[in-house]
């Protein structure tokens, strides 16, 4: 069993780097682009389904903190599989409140996959696109109260957060 987990570490380790590198073409001008990303991103959510079939969420006590935030990035771009981004946030949710998972890492996911199913965000991580050089969150249940709800989770201020994306 350890050397199948470190199989599966090492699986996802590669997966997010593919997926790091292929993360341009998401938003490409280029439609076969778009489309390359877009099978990767279903590969490796189908593939992630499997590994979680076979040993539960992979957190990092299973698989080591880099595996565990890869499989965390890749059900956050499993955008176009919703029943898998709903799996991993139900997993997630059970490995935070066991402290085996990152709060952050869930806000993420759990905003994602509210975007997804046309949903209010909770935690303003998703954002919608750039007006005036200034980064658009999709809709946030609750605005008023987001930075207090980031801070609990260990996500900086919106307005600190925003700020990564525009151009400096």
């Amino acid at each position: 069993m350890a050397s199948d987990v470190a199989t599966v570490a090492a699986e996802l380790t590669a997966m997010v780097a593919a997926d790091h590198q292929a993360a341009r073409q998401a938003n490409s001008d280029d439609p076969a682009e778009q489309l390359a990303w877009r099978r990767l991103t279903a590969r490796h959510a189908d593939r992630l389904s499997e590994i979680i079939d076979a040993h539960g969420w992979p957190t990092a006590d299973l698989v080591g903190e880099e595996a565990a935030r890869a499989a965390w990035l890749i059900a956050q771009h499993a955008d176009r599989q919703l029943d898998v981004q709903r799996r991993a946030l139900r997993l997630m949710e059970q490995a935070v409140a066991d402290g085996a998972a990152s709060p952050r890492d869930l806000a993420f996911l759990r905003d994602r996959t509210l975007v997804n199913e046309g949903q209010k965000q909770i935690y303003g991580t998703q954002i919608a696109g750039v007006r005036e050089g200034s980064p658009i969150p999709w809709p946030c249940e609750d605005p008023e109260h987001m930075d207090e709800r980031r801070e609990e989770v260990g996500i900086p201020p919106f307005s600190e957060y925003v700020a990564q994306f525009s151009p400096a």
